[in-house]
């Protein structure tokens, strides 16, 4: 089987809920992705076989048929198909690795894969809420799925607690994370790291190139003052990803391709694994799936140079590392989610993006990538720089 290679890869900086990009439609930020992956790569637009759009809240402005309506803003001929998909959190990043399968099957061999999610324009769970408002339906989750693990309201906030409580952290654990978060990225942002990854788009006031989230004058005092999400609880706003607004995408493509239309790699797919877990404590999963990418790729977690774990909620990736035995200097070496936001469909090729030019700034090999996603799964995405 053939080897699938990401040869250019971006994102727009992410905007705070009614922040820099609250007038910018979603399909339009989708096309602002497509034109620059396709300017910086120089590869001819009637070249793209497919582009797939990870999106989690496929409602309002983010429907009918949305992959397709970033392809309609962008400078893509129409004859380029899309399509959209959604495995929550992880959509953009399972975006990747439907394009690379699609590469290394021979069915394909140029495909844009990419998350685009406006969560001012499209709020959370409004694909729900509307309907159970409006008096159409009751739940996604039947009285099957009750029966089976005795609950109707599978909750990632209740998930997160579960696993601080779990693996043994604290308030003040969560806290210190996410304060890092801050600092890392703040060091990031001033050392121009997201330079090269980011696409300036025009906003109301001048041009939007820095992510909004990012809080250089976090304090850990400000952190611990915030409160938690419910009584006695440890999970706050503060130590949880932030609501954002943002796109992200690569371009997969095949060796024939990069042969045949002059492309450079910036990193081949080592390995593409995604597993499923208890949907009740729901965010552990990306431990499992990484022992067994791992597993698949002959690889130990030593072998691997960076790390990109979503910091959906603090207590995710603190669990992972403490499982892993990983070197939390390796972890979300530019920031995470709780400083740069989890625009919900892109972080996945948001994360991507990241670890790629994170590598390749560093000059160092391997990076891994892991999301935890709602319904107890998980994707993870092994890469070698080049």
């Amino acid at each position: 089987m053939t080897h699938a290679y990401i040869v250019e890869a971006v994102r727009t900086a992410g905007g705070r809920r009614g922040g820099a990009l609250a007038g910018w439609h979603p399909a339009d930020l989708g096309a602002e992705v497509i034109d620059a992956l396709v300017t910086r790569s120089g590869i001819e637009p009637s070249e793209i076989d497919d582009v797939i759009v990870g999106c989690v809240t496929q409602a309002g402005e983010q429907a009918f048929a949305f992959g397709r309506n970033c392809v309609l803003a962008s400078s893509l001929p129409e004859t380029v198909p899309a399509v959209t998909i959604d495995r929550q959190c992880g959509s953009s990043q399972q975006s990747i690795q439907f394009a690379a399968q699609a590469v290394m099957s021979g069915t394909q061999d140029v495909v844009i894969a990419m998350g685009v999610e406006s969560m001012t324009r499209v709020p959370m769970f409004s694909n729900v809420n509307l309907h159970i408002k409006a008096g159409l339906g009751e739940s996604p989750f039947s009285d099957r799925i009750e029966k089976r693990y005795g609950a109707r309201d599978f909750s990632q906030f209740k998930g997160a607690e579960m696993i601080a409580r779990k693996y043994g952290f604290n308030r003040a654990h969560l806290d210190v994370f996410a304060l890092e978060s801050h600092r890392r990225a703040t060091i990031a942002t001033r050392l121009g790291a997201f330079a090269d990854e980011i696409v300036g788009l025009t906003v109301e006031l001048g041009k939007h190139d820095r992510d909004e989230g990012v809080r250089a004058d976090a304090s850990l005092e400000a952190i611990s003052a915030v409160k938690p999400l419910e009584e006695g609880g440890m999970i706050s706003a503060a130590n949880a990803s932030q609501i954002c607004d943002g796109a992200a995408g690569v371009i997969v493509a095949s060796e024939a391709a990069m042969k045949n239309l002059g492309l450079t790699p910036k990193a081949r797919i080592v390995n593409m694994t995604v597993t499923g877990g208890d949907p009740v404590i729901m965010l552990e999963e990306p431990i499992t799936a990484t022992r067994r990418a791992l597993k698949r790729a002959g690889m130990t977690i030593a072998d691997i140079d960076l790390y990109e774990v979503n910091e959906a909620f603090a207590s995710v990736p603190l669990a992972w590392l403490q499982e892993l035995g990983a070197d939390p200097d390796r972890l979300n070496v530019n920031g995470g989610a709780i400083a740069l936001g989890h625009p919900l469909g892109a972080s996945g090729a948001r994360l991507m993006t990241t670890l790629i030019h994170a590598l390749r700034a560093r000059g160092l090999q391997y990076g891994l990538q892991t999301m935890c996603e709602g319904g107890g799964l998980a994707n993870v995405t092994i890469i070698e720089a080049m």
